[in-house]
């Protein structure tokens, strides 16, 4: 549903406040045609202290800002994902939803069939679909053949109510999702409990019908920080780095493999999802990344999820 042509700016909401939250503060507050016009978070030191510093409102709960914003960013634990969701969606209030989009495909599907009633914008935050590097892809014709990614890192204090292939490896998900659109017809996985009651390290294959194949490794274990996809295609390969922003294209020319750098604008990836999700708001389009898109990254990588606690328990 698009927004009235008259309304000056967007009014804005977002709903926790933590390190991810506060990126998201910091970006609507410098946004042209948009009010950051409230704060919510469970701790009402941080949020004051936030509002002061960008000079918004302060709520500790986010039914308090019902009337007050056309859309809102949730940026608070998946569990909560699905309640907060549904509620500023039943309240008239289109929502970007960090992922993952919730804790269960019917639950996903439930936020999507409010959405659709009330004819509002979902998007779900799978930020890469936004780094300049992985858009310069769509330029590249050819195939997919084979897909290796490896997104790995240190162990961090947060999103700990997941595991890692729904903390980590959704985001390589919903890429190689959008990059192949074939079927899945296998999934092979394993993985392995090291610091949480989750999966804090996991390998899939995935097969598609199309004869593709993905590798996917995540770990949170890992002593240095790797986020990286290799794309090989008809006639070429794409070596691309996720943090750097930089992409090589190799193709083989007179028997050599000769690399060249894919020139790139590097910009802010979660910047440009917000301003996306606002110009969603105003022409009422879909988003690059939907609710069905963040819905559908979800049940495969709860598929996922459900392989390496059966490898884990045949191998107990």
């Amino acid at each position: 549903m698009a927004m009235d042509a008259n309304l000056k700016k967007i009014r804005v909401g977002v709903i926790g406040a933590g390190h991810l939250g506060q990126h998201h503060i910091r970006i609507y507050a410098g946004m042209d045609g948009v009010e950051l016009s409230g704060i919510c978070d469970t701790d009402m030191g941080r949020a004051r202290s936030l509002a002061r510093k960008y000079k918004t409102n302060a709520f500790s709960d986010y039914r308090q800002m019902f009337g007050m914003i056309d859309c809102a960013s949730v940026v608070v634990p998946t569990e909560l994902h699905f309640a907060v969701t549904k509620d500023l969606l039943e309240n008239g209030i289109s929502v970007l939803i960090e992922k993952p989009m919730a804790k269960s495909v019917e639950e996903a599907e439930g936020l999507l069939s409010t959405a659709r009633q009330k004819g509002l914008i979902t998007q779900v935050g799978h930020i890469e679909r936004f780094n300049a590097a992985v858009m310069a892809l769509d330029e590249i014709p050819g195939n997919v053949r084979f897909i290796e990614c490896h997104r790995l890192g240190p162990f961090k204090k947060r999103a700990l109510d997941v595991g890692v292939v729904l903390d980590l490896m959704i985001h390589d998900i919903d890429i190689i999702l959008a990059l192949v659109r074939s079927e899945i017809t296998s999934i092979d996985a394993v993985g392995v409990n090291i610091l949480t009651d989750h999966e804090d390290l996991a390998n899939v294959r995935i097969r598609f019908g199309n004869g593709a194949v993905a590798n996917l490794t995540a770990s949170r274990v890992t002593d240095k920080e790797m986020r990286k996809i290799r794309l090989f295609k008809d006639d070429c390969y794409i070596s691309l780095d996720y943090v750097k922003q930089e992409a090589v294209l190799y193709r083989k020319i007179n028997n050599r493999i000769t690399g060249k750098l894919i020139n790139i604008k590097k910009e802010e990836p979660l910047k440009k999802e917000l301003e996306a999700f606002i110009g969603c708001i105003k022409s009422g389009e879909r988003p690059l990344v939907s609710g069905e898109e963040g819905r559908d990254a979800l049940k495969i990588a709860l598929q996922i999820e459900n392989a390496v606690k059966q490898n884990l328990k045949d191998n107990a």
